[in-house]
């Protein structure tokens, strides 16, 4: 037998010396995952002298060395947590970040805001769906496009459909260019977390480096291809006074302002994050 306490202990130290950013947290959820047990009730039964049975043990000793390799802890888990959602993620598939969930609340927040009986938005590349998904529970009476090209994503997207008992979201595997032309002129409010990273950058976290599918991560020598494209199926799909909401990286905020200007778009405006970091650009259609 071995203690919690000692296991919680040369866990963290562990993580910290391979480089990872929130070694306490992932420790944590990593115990939390074998033992069913929310991180407060790791601590607590850390605390108290609770000792881990030896398949226990082993399982996480196994667990942690994938994680000090920097292996993405969701890949070990098998989930990732985004807004209210729990989504079942893995290889081909990119894992949904925090701060794309501020993202989603102006998507959210734009579609309450459709006094029709049935808003519709789309998200234009779904992934896990973690964003489409989101759309959909939170604003019950919409219906929800999600556009996905790579096969391997939209495998999970349709497991996280399931999931999340979003049955009014319908899943397209397609190219977005030319997604859903029976939609144009009609959709009030497109979504997107495109690929944004140019393509001769290195991202900075070793997990994206190694894990992240590059469908997801590179759009082209300047990073806009995708972008590009999103603007021009947004223009198609829209009605008049729609509503475009884009992630991007915190650098190229007044570079897309300035691409979605030249492309008619009005009202655009770029947002910061809650580190102060531009991360989505909103825009209407005219």
């Amino acid at each position: 037998m071995t203690s919690l306490a000692e296991f919680r202990a040369t866990a963290i130290a562990r993580l910290e010396t391979a480089g990872v950013l929130t070694p306490e947290v992932d420790a944590e959820l990593l115990i939390g995952h074998v033992l069913e047990l929310s991180r407060g009730e790791v601590q607590a039964k850390a605390i108290a002298g609770a000792e881990l049975r030896s398949d226990q043990y082993d399982e996480l000793s196994s667990m942690l060395d994938r994680r000090v390799a920097r292996e993405p802890l969701q890949h070990i888990t098998g989930r990732a947590y985004f807004r209210s959602l729990t989504l079942a993620v893995g290889p081909g598939v990119f894992v949904p970040r925090p701060e794309t969930e501020q993202v989603a609340q102006f998507a959210i927040d734009a579609l309450k805001a459709v006094p029709g009986p049935v808003p519709v938005g789309v998200d234009l590349g779904t992934g896990s769906g973690a964003i489409a998904f989101s759309l959909a529970t939170e604003v019950p009476h919409s219906q929800v496009y999600a556009v996905e090209v790579s096969a391997e994503a939209f495998e999970w997207a349709t497991r996280n459909r399931e999931l999340t008992g979003a049955t009014n979201a319908a899943l397209v595997l397609g190219n977005l260019a030319d997604a859903l032309p029976e939609l144009d002129g009609r959709v009030d409010v497109v979504i997107s977390n495109p690929p944004y990273i140019p393509a001769d950058a290195i991202p900075r976290d070793v997990e994206v480096q190694l894990h992240d599918p590059s469908v997801a991560l590179y759009g082209g020598a300047d990073g806009l291809d995708v972008v590009r494209q999103v603007s021009a199926t947004a223009l198609r799909l829209l009605h008049p006074g729609g509503t475009l909401v884009l992630e991007h990286g915190e650098l190229q905020g007044a570079t897309i302002a300035d691409l979605l200007r030249a492309d008619g778009w009005i009202a655009v405006s770029t947002h910061r994050d809650l580190l102060g970091r531009d991360r989505a650009t909103t825009a209407l259609r005219p």
